[in-house]
């Protein structure tokens, strides 16, 4: 069955740690550091109090689904794997298999498991913007530069071998940084001089581990506001609005949000979408009491370690192979980031995924609770390219496809723009992260899901051509309520 194989892409760092481009571009990747000890990581034991203990997973409920996820676990293809779904007025299903890290100690992966969704923060930060739309204080088509005016006089490259530039004709808008089509570039998909001044700069509004995250201090700058500053300094790589191309703009958007908010952005995220949706699992910086479900990012040696070390000899490493990226104990999230990453900043629980995912389902409002009307949510998850841009997809090494059905983004995510037969209906929402999460909301069919992992390349395994397909085919069998 083909289903929602064509919503998410692995974003944010997939090119960094895959050496995989967007649609528009393929290129080669920096080195990658790894940490000097690669024995396995173990967690440290769970507490009876720990959420971990009470978790609540019904394998029966999904049995297609928990037979896909049992046989990567059977086929040590990763550590642990969680999946968060339903159907309708339905309670969530949760299945999962496996555990949060290699090693007998660790914890057993579940729906309170944390786990870092990279650019699954993007749908986080749109929803943020949506309030501050509904609630007038901002306004879509508004230029970028009543927010942060060093975007007033925005340039544009002539060509890419240099940074000979032009001004452009006309100005970046919210609409732009919420749909990718603000002409912004991204250190995973730019190339050439643009990309060297990214580097110089330290535009990459990211974190992987300690290694990477010491050389990447050196350079970031310490506030959005720098940030958002430096951004608007260098050219754009294409005219605003008249291009999709993967970018930076929802970490600007960030900036953007504290200016018209009055707060903070992880302040205002936290007391607008986490606090009213009890949202308790989700953190810019994981607490230390929560390292015990925190999972180790992984990555996989000989489908990517060649790619950054031409010199190591993989032909000694079983394909299978993985090594701790970034082990709980020691992760670089339980550090605060130099600034709250809009685009790829938080660790979250497939639990609390699932709860924003719901809210959306609702159009706006979970449990008596309302965070924002139907009709912000509506066009939120609808089509917000400017006119005449397209979105087509991603390749599939990022996780996406450049066929299936026409597609359209909204804020923060991609959107079905009509049914696809035998899978998503018109208006699904979603979008993935580069660690191989994935999300969507097909709220026109109430129907919903997220699937948790973490390893590097993201799509070392086709999970969204094997747990999504799954699940609809549980689904489709379920006796009606």
């Amino acid at each position: 069955m083909k289903t929602f194989r064509y919503i998410a892409s692995a974003t944010t760092l997939a090119m960094l740690l895959a050496g995989t481009g967007s649609a528009q571009r393929s290129l080669a990747p920096d080195p990658i550091i790894v940490p000097n000890d690669r024995a396995p990581v173990q967690a440290q034991p769970v507490s009876p109090s720990s959420p971990v203990a009470r978790l609540s997973v019904v394998p029966s409920a999904l049995p297609k689904t928990q037979a896909v996820l049992d046989g990567y676990i059977r086929d040590n293809k990763m550590p642990g794997i969680v999946g968060a779904f339903s159907v309708g007025d339905r309670p969530t299903m949760f299945v999962s298999a496996g555990k949060i890290a290699d090693g007998a100690a660790a914890a057993k992966a579940g729906p309170d498991s944390l786990w870092r969704v990279y650019s699954m923060t993007k749908p986080i930060t749109g929803m943020a913007a949506m309030i501050l739309i509904e609630e007038g204080r901002l306004k879509l088509d508004d230029p970028v530069s009543k927010y942060i005016p060093a975007f007033k006089t925005m340039k544009v490259l002539d060509g890419a071998t240099s940074l000979a530039s032009h001004p452009a004709a006309r100005p970046v808008t919210i609409r732009m940084l919420l749909t990718h089509s603000a002409g912004l570039g991204y250190n995973i998909v730019t190339k050439g001089p643009l990309l060297s001044e990214y580097k110089r700069l330290g535009i990459d509004p990211a974190q992987v581990n300690n290694d990477l995250e010491g050389q990447s201090r050196k350079t970031r700058p310490t506030s959005l506001e720098e940030f958002a500053n430096r951004v608007a300094s260098l050219p754009l790589v294409y005219e605003p609005g008249t291009k999709w191309s993967y970018s930076i703009g929802l970490d600007v958007m960030g900036r953007v949000i504290e200016v018209a908010s009055g707060m903070s952005f992880d302040g205002f995220v936290q007391q607008h979408i986490f606090d009213p949706l009890k949202m308790t699992s989700s953190f810019w910086t994981v607490p230390q009491r929560d390292v015990p479900r925190l999972s180790t990012n992984y990555i996989f040696t000989r489908a990517a370690m060649a790619q950054f070390n031409p010199a190591l000899d993989t032909s000694k490493i079983d394909a299978k192979a993985r090594i701790p990226l970034d082990a709980a104990a020691t992760s670089v999230w339980l550090k605060p980031p130099s600034f709250p990453y809009g685009g790829a900043g938080l660790v979250m629980s497939a639990r609390d995924y699932d709860r924003f995912l719901h809210m959306l389902q609702n159009y706006g409002e979970l449990d008596g609770v309302r965070i924002m009307k139907t009709e912000t949510a509506k066009l939120a998850m609808s089509n917000l390219l400017p006119a005449g841009v397209i979105f087509s997809g991603t390749v599939a090494s990022t996780g996406g496809t450049t066929a299936g059905p026409k597609m359209g983004f909204g804020a923060g995510g991609s959107v079905y723009l009509e049914d696809f037969p035998g899978g998503a209906g018109k208006g699904t929402y979603g979008w993935g992260g580069a660690a191989g999460t994935v999300a969507f909301v097909d709220a026109g069919h109430q129907a919903r899901g997220n699937v948790m992992v973490n390893y590097f390349p993201g799509d070392t395994y086709p999970l969204r051509t094997e747990v999504l397909p799954a699940f609809l085919a549980d689904a489709a069998h379920r006796p009606a309520k």
